[in-house]
């Protein structure tokens, strides 16, 4: 799933004071309620009025896996007895969302499916894996069901084969798993070790119709997701985007009815580029945009233009509906080498203010219109959460302009908060909202870039409470040390129960992890986080119970490490 990367998080603590509703971003609301609402699949609730978000804009069956190695299993299970049945409990979403501590899943490998879709790569190392996250209390993993491994073979063609393998294996071993709806396409970001297209007939349309693409203002063409610009058309073999995301959700809930609510607890929305809601605009494939750039806006495939023009027109002001802002830079530069992210720059003028509501805008309306699909596809699978997952673009945070933040689509400045409308959208839902970088700290970042991580999370806590929507979190880089462990621990869990996180998602599984050093400080993390009264005890007691985890697990840990290496 998408690790974000420094690249790839967010940290903000400039005042969030929501500016009075001015004609123009009142009107580009009224012009985008003009676009036609898409028609989803049977079963998929319409997307609301875009008159009901004028608050949200102007508002602050496979082989069964081979047992383990009956020794071995036997040490890990001596170290779980105490977990619940599974079988006890149809609803084990509702009550691990409601555990006092914040129950921990870690990402499996990007490549955790063969390509083919019919088994899994490293099968042994999976299976030891598991039993090793088991052994130190691990609550689950999350895994990428990949739109361009399951839909590959033609549209409506599903091979879930090597998934169905995957979660036989997490229910035998007692691990719940997060499964996320990966319509993105695997390779270009932080953190994307492997290459994953999306499914070869939707490339096939893009390359006929290349504004399927997401376009910059030089007409580069990104091919990491559809762009949401074409949500409502039938550009896909006769289907909308949003009807292959619906029947993709349908056809993964009827695949795995007997695991929902008792193995699948949540899935995860993939919503754009890294599977998150934002626009993909800091590619790092072939060195397009390297970190702390402000990266560029996404709106010149004519799908997108089409609609600014509508709402440049309805708010009198058509010369305002050609084009992006023409001032706005360059994918690496700074905000200062900018008109319209420096200081006093075009962000804060009635023009900027038009632009930015309707590019934030047409992101909520995508967003709400595949939670739509969603909630009317996992309606019926009691026990099971949806969520989604927001950017954490932490550089440049502490200017007045926001400008990376800016350029993915959250319209949040030092004049107007961009996290509220998006929080208030998943609470109609009821949607979690998932969050990166929590285990980043200001001092680490670069202070030239303005970098905020801490005050960012801070921000998107509170709008999250303010919604009434859970928040999950993980860490946006791969982390094994007590530092970034502490700072987890800390805006995750050592909060009073209405703050915590509802969870928190460990990036990632693989041969580091399980390096004995790394595997003695993540058993004590685990602890720490999980288990009610843990985070009281004394740190040497906490360290001692690792020490006894690590130690009885490490024939488990060691076989893992290699099989993963290898």
């Amino acid at each position: 799933m998408m690790a974000l990367n420094l690249a790839h998080q967010t940290g903000a603590a400039a005042a969030a004071v929501t500016v009075a509703p001015t004609a123009p971003r009142s009107a580009v609301v009224a012009a985008a309620s003009t676009v036609a609402a898409p028609s989803v699949s049977a079963g998929a609730a319409p997307a609301p009025a875009l008159q009901m978000q004028m608050m949200t804009v102007d508002a602050a069956p496979a082989q069964p896996p081979d047992a383990v190695k009956p020794d071995l299993a036997m040490a890990c299970q001596a170290l779980v007895e105490s977990a619940p049945d599974e079988a006890e409990h149809a609803d084990v979403a509702a009550e691990l969302w409601s555990k006092a501590g914040v129950p921990v899943f870690v990402m499996m490998p990007l490549d955790t499916v063969r390509k083919d879709g019919n088994s899994l790569n490293r099968r042994k190392a999976v299976e030891a894996s598991l039993a090793a996250l088991k052994s130190a209390g691990v609550e689950g993993i999350m895994v990428d069901v990949w739109w361009g491994i399951a839909e590959a073979d033609g549209p409506g063609q599903y091979n879930f084969n090597g998934y169905m393998e995957l979660m036989e294996m997490a229910r035998k071993t007692g691990l719940k798993v997060q499964a996320v709806m990966s319509f993105h396409q695997c390779g270009g970001n932080v953190g994307d070790s492997v290459t994953i297209p999306l499914p070869r007939w939707v490339v096939e349309e893009m390359d006929k119709d290349q504004d399927l693409a997401y376009t910059d203002r030089s007409g580069r063409r990104n091919y990491e997701y559809v762009s949401l610009g074409c949500d409502a058309l039938p550009v896909l073999k006769g289907r909308t985007p949003i009807q292959c995301y619906a029947d993709f959700m349908r056809a993964f809930r009827d695949r795995f009815a007997t695991f929902m609510g008792n193995t699948i607890v949540e899935i995860q929305v993939g919503m754009g580029p890294a599977g998150e809601l934002r626009y993909p605009s800091y590619p790092e494939s072939n060195g397009t945009w390297s970190f702390p750039g402000i990266g560029e806006f996404q709106c010149y495939d004519r799908y997108m233009l089409s609609s600014l023009k509508a709402a440049a027109e309805a708010v009198g002001k058509p010369e305002w509906g050609n084009a992006g802002p023409g001032d706005s830079g360059g994918y690496k530069d700074w905000p200062e080498d900018t008109g319209f992210f420096r200081r006093e720059g075009g962000w804060s003028t009635e023009y900027g203010q038009f632009f930015m509501s309707w590019y934030s805008q047409m992101l909520l309306e995508h967003g709400e219109r595949i939670l739509s699909a969603a909630t009317g596809v996992y309606t019926g699978s009691p026990g099971v959460k949806i969520s989604v997952k927001v950017a954490g673009i932490h550089w440049h945070y502490g200017t007045r302009s926001h400008a990376a933040e800016l350029t993915a689509g959250y319209y949040n400045t030092r004049q107007h908060d961009g996290y509220a409308p998006i929080a208030r959208m998943l609470a109609r839902h009821g949607a979690v909202l998932n969050f990166t970088c929590v285990e980043m700290r200001d001092h680490e970042q670069p202070q030239d870039a303005q970098c905020r991580p801490e005050a960012l999370v801070q921000q998107v806590a509170a709008a999250a409470r303010e919604a009434g929507v859970g928040l999950a979190g993980e860490n946006a880089l791969p982390r094994y040390d007590e530092t970034a462990h502490d700072q987890v621990v800390a805006t995750a869990a050592d909060r009073a129960a209405e703050d915590r996180m509802v969870a928190f998602t460990y990036l990632r599984m693989g041969p580091d992890l399980f390096q004995p050093d790394n595997w003695r400080r993540f058993a004590a993390f685990v602890k720490r986080m999980s288990q009610p009264g843990a985070r009281e005890a004394c740190r040497e007691q906490v360290e001692r119970e690792a020490e006894g985890v690590a130690h009885a697990t490490q024939p488990l840990v060691h076989e893992a490490a290699v099989a993963l290496t290898n």
